[in-house]
């Protein structure tokens, strides 16, 4: 393999990584990283003297550009939007040197940040960047990137609780999935906080709630409300997406939604319905 190829080849699982955390799309991530090759092939390589900072770097930048857009899109989308999931079972940390900001819950609030605060999260809290690298990278002091990450992690912090650790959201994750194809409405009670959210994302492809559905009894008599015709001849898969257990409902052998669990010491306080078909091709 030539030295160009080798370094970009060597350094690419972390470049998706950045890619997919800042866009919350793996088909965005991967053309971005596409985008970033053509130009690495295009530089003066023999000026550059590291080339995973120079790619991570061109990688950051792009994506900063490319968040903006996406948020106008988002903004427009045809109910919630979700990120498009991805198969973590092969690659639980997806290039990273931690798990950090790659599960759907935290996709989600990280959509509130701006595109710099989430760009300096990201290389903080996934890819322990220090400081200096990161202001570096999106043109700000080093001062300036620790205020980023600071204020990024507090809206963070002020929009989830402490979650549970992995076997409990699976236990949770399995009893709701039990639970919802039962109808059986005190169980899923039992099973949530009392503030959950139901999120739905079917794109305006297939039919789901546009809006999230709030509150443990409006969301129990929600699940049981679709309980009779949905789970229908449904077969479940496990596997673990976006780093946490997630539940591939398949019917006729094509997953048609993904779903899976946040969950706190006070029971599942987010749940989310991947349902749009342009997003499952990564764990369908």
């Amino acid at each position: 393999m030539p030295e160009p190829d080798a370094a970009f080849a060597q350094a690419r699982p972390r470049l998706f990584g950045i890619a997919y955390r800042m866009l919350g799309s793996a088909a965005d991530a991967e053309d971005l990283v596409q985008d970033v090759w053509l130009r690495w092939r295009a530089a003066d390589r023999a000026s550059v003297r590291d080339p995973l900072a120079y790619l991570a770097t061109a990688t950051t930048r792009l994506a900063i550009n490319e968040s903006r857009t996406a948020r106008a899109r988002h903004e427009v989308y045809a109910g919630a939007w979700l990120p498009e999931p991805v198969d973590t079972s092969a690659d639980p940390q997806l290039g990273a040197e931690r798990d950090a900001a790659l599960e759907v819950a935290v996709l989600v609030l990280l959509e509130k940040l701006t595109p710099t605060q989430r760009a300096a999260y990201v290389l903080r809290e996934a890819f322990d960047y220090s400081y200096a690298e990161i202001a570096e990278i999106v043109h700000a002091t080093e001062a300036s990137a620790r205020q980023l990450v600071s204020r990024a992690r507090r809206q963070l912090a002020d929009g989830r609780r402490a979650p549970v650790a992995a076997p409990e959201q699976r236990r949770l994750l399995t009893a709701f999935v039990a639970a919802a194809r039962e109808g059986d409405l005190t169980a899923l009670e039992d099973l949530f906080a009392a503030d959950v959210v139901s999120h739905s994302d079917g794109g305006g492809v297939v039919r789901a709630s546009r809006i999230p559905v709030r509150g443990a009894t409006t969301v129990a008599k929600y699940v049981r409300a679709f309980a009779g015709h949905f789970w229908t001849d449904v077969e479940i898969g496990w596997s673990s997406v976006n780093g946490a257990e997630a539940a591939l409902l398949r019917r006729d052998g094509t997953t048609f939604a993904v779903l899976t669990v946040a969950a706190s010491a006070d029971g599942i306080d987010g749940i989310f319905w991947m349902m749009n078909p342009e997003k499952l091709a990564a764990v369908g």
